[in-house]
C-alpha cells in the first residue's frame, strides 16, 4: 500500500485515505460487517487437530488487496505459460516420456512419486486437458512475484474468494465502484463452460461435482460450486457405471453424466482400480474414463506434477516445452533427496522452511526462524529418516498488506491463489485470487488451518482509477 518512504502508492491512494479518514469505531463495524457475512452464510473449514476435526469459521478481514493491472497481467501471461507447460509434461509422462528420456526430470522422482499412475500410460485425455483447474499460489517478494507451489489434484479456495468479493462489495460499494474492479463473480459460469467444452459426443452435456461428502473440509465450496454452476452434487454412492456409461441415479430413473468435476483423490476415484477399500468412489469410472465416455476433471495422474520436489523442475520444463524463459520465478528450493540437498538442510534448519513433498494445508512443515531447539532437533531426525519426503527453502521476504486487526490497521503478510481454467481451446484466469492473510503478528503461514484468514484481492486499471 505504501512506498519505501510512508507515502501512498498511487493505486492505493484512494483506499488509503478513506482507511485514514474512517473512525476505530467505523473500521470495527466495517470488519463487523464481512464477519457476521461469512457467519450467516456458513462459509467454513476444517481444522484437523490432534484425534479430532473442527469446523469453523474462516476468518476474513475487510481490507482488500490492491495490484495494478499491469501487476496482474504479468501474473496472467505467466501462469498461462506455466499451465501449458505442466500439461505438455503430464500428457508426455504419460506418452512418448521424452523429457525423462533427455534428463529434464529424473526417472525415479516421476516414476517413484506416490501420485504418478501406470494406470495413465496411453490414455487419452480429452483436449490433452489434463489439468482443466488450477490454483497456483503466488508470493511477492522484493524481487517482484514468484510461484511458490502449484496445486493441480485438486485445488480448493475458489468459494472463499467469491465469498471475499460479495462481503466487500456490499460492505463498501461506492468505494468499489468507485476503483473499477475487475469482477471474478463469473467464475463458477466459466468453469462449467470450460469443463462442458471438453466434452464431443453431446451439445448438452451434463456437469458433476463429485465430493467425499459433508465431512469433507471443503465440502462447503462443493455445494456451493454446483449450486453456482447449476451441476449436480454427487456422492459416489449417487453414481453407477453401466455398458461403459456413467449414470447418476435419481427418482426418475438414471441420467447420464458427462463430465465429472472431482473433488475426491485419485486413490479413492474407484475401487475396482484404484484402492479397494474405498467407499467414496465409483466402481468400473476409471474404465469408462478410458473408454473416453466420461470426462473427468482434473485427469488422474495430474498429481505427480504438484509434487513440491518437482516443483523446482518447473522452469526447466518450460524451457524444454515451450522454448521460453520462465515469466514467473520460482522460489529457490533444495531437493533434500540429493546429499548436497540434505546436508545443506539439517545445517539451516534454523533459517529455512521444510515442506512435505506431497504435504498441503500447512500440516507437516517447519518455519525455521519461528520453531524452537526441541522442534528443529525433532524435524532433522524426520529428514533423516526420510530425505525424499522433503524439500527446503528460504524463508521468504513475503510482502505484507495493512489489515484491520486487534481494532486497528497493521501489516500483515500474504500471498494469492489465482485460479485457471483449461478448456477445449483457451485458457481463462480469474482476474483476481483467493488473498490469503498470516493473521497471526510476524507469521509467515496464511492457510486458514494454521491460524490465516482470507481477504479480497482488487484488481484495477491505474488510468482509469485517476480519471
Amino acid at each position: 500500500m505504501f512506498r519505501s518512504d510512508g507515502t501512498l502508492r498511487m493505486a492505493t491512494e484512494r483506499l488509503g485515505t478513506a482507511l485514514n479518514n474512517a473512525t476505530p469505531e467505523q473500521l470495527m463495524q466495517l470488519q463487523d460487517g464481512v464477519r457476521r457475512q461469512f457467519l450467516h452464510e456458513g462459509i467454513t473449514f476444517t481444522v484437523i487437530g490432534t484425534g479430532e476435526a473442527t469446523e469453523q469459521i474462516i476468518p476474513i478481514d475487510c481490507v482488500p488487496r490492491i495490484l495494478t493491472a499491469s501487476e496482474w497481467d504479468h501474473i496472467d501471461r505467466g501462469l498461462r505459460q506455466r499451465l501449458h507447460a505442466l500439461n505438455l509434461f503430464l500428457k508426455d509422462i504419460y506418452h512418448e516420456g521424452w523429457s525423462l528420456r533427455d534428463g529434464i526430470v529424473p526417472h525415479e522422482l516421476v516414476l517413484g512419486c506416490p501420485q504418478y499412475r501406470m494406470e495413465m500410460l496411453g490414455t487419452k485425455v480429452p483436449h490433452d486437458a489434463y489439468v482443466s483447474v488450477c490454483g497456483t499460489d503466488i508470493v511477492r517478494t522484493l524481487d517482484g512475484f514468484a510461484v511458490l507451489e502449484d496445486n493441480l489434484r485438486v485445488p480448493s479456495g475458489v468459494s472463499y474468494m467469491l465469498a471475499c468479493r460479495a462481503a466487500i462489495k456490499q460492505a463498501m460499494p461506492r468505494l468499489y465502484r468507485a476503483h473499477n474492479v475487475r469482477e471474478v463473480l463469473p467464475y463458477p459460469e466459466r468453469l462449467y463452460s470450460q469443463l462442458a467444452s471438453l466434452v464431443t459426443w453431446t451439445q448438452m452435456p451434463r456437469v458433476a461435482v463429485l465430493t467425499p461428502g459433508r465431512y469433507n473440509s471443503a465440502y462447503y465450496e462443493h455445494a456451493f460450486l454446483a449450486g453456482e454452476m447449476g451441476a449436480e452434487l454427487v456422492e459416489g454412492r449417487d453414481l453407477v457405471v453401466h455398458d461403459g456409461l456413467v449414470f447418476m441415479r435419481t427418482v426418475a430413473g438414471l441420467k447420464r453424466i458427462d463430465v465429472i468435476y472431482r473433488r475426491v483423490d485419485d486413490d479413492f476415484l474407484d475401487p475396482v482400480t484404484f484402492r479397494s477399500d474405498s467407499l467414496l468412489g465409483v466402481p468400473g469410472l476409471f474404465h469408462a474414463y478410458r473408454a473416453g465416455n466420461v470426462v473427468i476433471a482434473n485427469a488422474p495422474g495430474t498429481g505427480v506434477a504438484d509434487d513440491k520436489a518437482l516443483y523446482a523442475y518447473v522452469p526447466d520444463l518450460i524451457r524444454y516445452f515451450l522454448s521460453e524463459d520462465p515469466i514467473l520465478a520460482n522460489v529457490e528450493t533444495y531437493l533434500c533427496r540429493t546429499t548436497e540437498g540434505l546436508n545443506y538442510t539439517l545445517e539451516n534448519l534454523d533459517k529455512l522452511v521444510v515442506k512435505e513433498v506431497g504435504g498441503s494445508g500447512g500440516y507437516g512443515m517447519l518455519v525455521g526462524p519461528h520453531a524452537s531447539a526441541k522442534e528443529i532437533r525433532d524435524f532433522a531426525e524426520r529428514l533423516r529418516s526420510d530425505p525424499a519426503n522433503f524439500i527446503s527453502q528460504p524463508t521468504l521476504a513475503l510482502s505484507r498488506a495493512a489489515c484491520f486487526t486487534d481494532g486497528k490497521l497493521e501489516p500483515r503478510h500474504v500471498d494469492v491463489r489465482p485460479f485457471v481454467l483449461q478448456g477445449r481451446k483457451d485458457t481463462w484466469i480469474a482476474p483476481g485470487g483467493l488473498c490469503r492473510v498470516a493473521l497471526r503478528r510476524g507469521s509467515l503461514v496464511v492457510n486458514s488451518s494454521q491460524g490465516g484468514g482470507c481477504k479480497d484481492l482488487w484488481i484495477i486499471n491505474e488510468e482509469e482509477r485517476n480519471t
